[in-house]
């Protein structure tokens, strides 16, 4: 086992101790169901999220928003697509990984199958040929193993930039970059400007879907806020119910920030 693998699991089981003495789990693994995934989210936290989400709603209008509509001007929908499913091929190993994990092999082995093929047939992941052979992707993070573990939700959290998140879902965000081998490759070989510009690109497609979505909650939300809380916490248990993909589900659409894909 290489030293960064072992540095990513122990990372990984030092978080989900932490999470579980915290009260974030039970003493013993609790079936996913309707019940359990319909419990509120405490918030004791919401002077400060509000704070950063009203800095995140600034930083969107002003810059992100903008970007994202010159990202949909200048590009057609093929092109967008394209870039869609590239980012996700770069994303298959992190997504195989948390298949392993949550004990679902099938899907680990159709998440390997569409990395071959979209790698190789799929010109570099830009054509989801995978997809015309019924090997539909679906999104998983770190995020759900931890939930497929019986570690609950734990508080809200607002993040800076990234968004709408749980304490479980912030954790399993970052343990997700920690392992992601594009990060290794350009931290190792000093080239960290690949890493952060593939970030930036994701993010800005994902801002890019979202568009029509956002735009209508901040209109027509009482409270804007409360309402992008809502929709993410809707939206994260209906992904680990049924193993929707983040970025189709009707319930991410509202969400602010550039990690609302993933998530």
């Amino acid at each position: 086992m290489s030293k960064n693998a072992f540095r990513v699991i122990s990372t990984a089981l030092l978080l989900s101790l932490a999470l579980s003495v915290g009260g974030c789990a039970k003493a013993q693994k609790p079936p996913v169901t309707a019940t359990y995934l319909s419990q509120q989210v405490a918030d004791p936290l919401e002077p400060m999220n509000r704070a950063i989400f009203g800095f995140n709603d600034v930083v969107d209008q002003a810059l992100i928003e903008p970007l994202a509509k010159g990202y949909v001007a200048l590009l057609p929908q093929f092109m967008r697509d394209a870039v869609r499913n590239f980012m996700r091929n770069l994303q298959a190993p992190v997504d195989v990984a948390n298949d392993l994990l949550q004990g679902r092999f099938n899907n680990a082995g159709v998440a390997t199958a569409r990395f071959v093929i979209n790698s190789t047939v799929g010109i570099a992941g830009l054509v989801d040929v995978a997809a015309k052979k019924d090997l539909k992707y679906k999104d998983e993070d770190f995020g759900q193993t931890l939930a497929s573990w019986g570690v609950g939700n734990g508080f809200y959290l607002v993040l800076p930039i990234i968004g709408p998140s749980t304490l479980r879902d912030a954790t399993g965000t970052f343990a997700d970059a920690y392992a992601d081998p594009v990060r290794m490759w350009s931290y190792n070989t000093h080239r960290y400007w690949v890493y952060y510009t593939r970030e930036a690109i994701q993010g800005l497609d994902t801002r890019s879907r979202l568009l029509k979505p956002v735009d209508d909650m901040r209109k027509n939300s009482l409270d804007y806020y409360a309402a992008a809380r809502s929709a993410y916490i809707q939206h994260r248990n209906a992904v680990i119910r049924t193993n929707a993909p983040a970025a189709t589900a009707p319930a991410s659409a509202p969400e602010q920030g550039l990690g609302s894909d993933h998530p």
